[in-house]
């Protein structure tokens, strides 16, 4: 009883200082449970906020409103959207789950087939003048295949590189166009056609190889090619199939199979190229894919 008395008056503390921050959580509980429901997959996303919330409320601990009334206000807007779009009952469509790392290809009410994938890490990188963020997060809502591709090859953005200086301490050098990075021996890099060269104090020319992981490196500095040259184009690193979904994001195979059902990617959803390889042969192109 005694125990029963002091969750109530904390509940009443709550939303008597929350505001209506505090009103936010109880619908959030109303839109993450329809959510679940929309989607046809099980309720332990909206479980899981409510026993947060119930938390929260016990603990008395307002300092989290702020964040929480964020997500619902997203959380709202996607349920906004969903109830605009809903799936289709004459084709099959996809849904992914970025909680559980896991896909499933519906066809009204029923499976067709689902396996775990790799979604957005969430993590931040600052950027070269450290004004603005690259943030990893997997977009939510309904997306569309756009497009597919068979052996696609990779070019790696601006983070790519960034984000590998860093790993291994070293400087950044870009490459433009027109220009020449000089190296300690008295050579040069630079850019020529569809490839970036050294050239030799003795007049050798050696083109220059890069793939993931094993980047140009010259005197302690990482090379960051320009757009559209060879050295800027990495095979393999998505696996063996795409469906492209639009703005560079995409469902995709992996050369890093053990980073299935992890939350680590940089924004794409990758899956075991079997399984993508699978997706590719019965998805068409304008299937509508719901990711929450």
């Amino acid at each position: 009883m005694g125990m029963t008395t002091g969750l109530t008056a904390t509940t009443v503390r709550f939303f008597g200082h929350g505001g209506g921050v505090a009103w936010y959580l109880v619908g959030g509980m109303m839109v993450l449970t329809a959510a679940s429901t929309w989607l046809f997959v099980d309720t332990r996303v909206a479980l899981r906020f409510r026993r947060n919330v119930m938390r929260m409320v016990a603990e008395d601990n307002v300092g989290l409103l702020e964040a929480v009334q964020a997500n619902l206000q997203m959380g709202q807007q996607l349920l906004n959207e969903a109830a605009n779009a809903e799936p289709p009952t004459d084709r099959p469509y996809l849904v992914v789950s970025l909680d559980e790392n896991r896909l499933w290809l519906k066809g009204g009410s029923e499976t067709l087939f689902t396996t775990r994938v790799a979604t957005g890490s969430g993590k931040t990188l600052v950027k070269e003048e450290g004004s603005s963020t690259w943030r990893f997060d997997t977009p939510r809502g309904r997306l569309t295949v756009e497009s597919k591709e068979k052996d696609p090859v990779w070019a790696p953005p601006d983070w790519h590189f960034v984000e590998q200086a860093r790993k291994r301490g070293l400087a950044l050098a870009r490459v433009e166009r027109g220009s020449a990075i000089r190296t300690s021996d008295g050579g040069v890099i630079a850019a020529e056609g569809d490839d970036v060269v050294k050239r030799y104090p003795d007049g050798r020319r050696a083109v220059l190889d890069a793939t993931d992981g094993r980047e140009i490196v010259a005197d302690g500095r990482l090379i960051m090619p320009p757009l559209g040259t060879n050295q800027r184009r990495y095979k393999g690193v998505l696996g063996t199939h795409r469906l492209n979904l639009g703005n560079g994001y995409a469902l995709h195979g992996t050369n890093q199979p053990n980073s299935i059902g992890r939350s680590v990617s940089h924004g794409c959803i990758r899956l075991l190229n079997e399984d993508i390889e699978k997706l590719y042969d019965i998805v068409p192109v304008g299937t509508p894919i719901y990711i929450y």
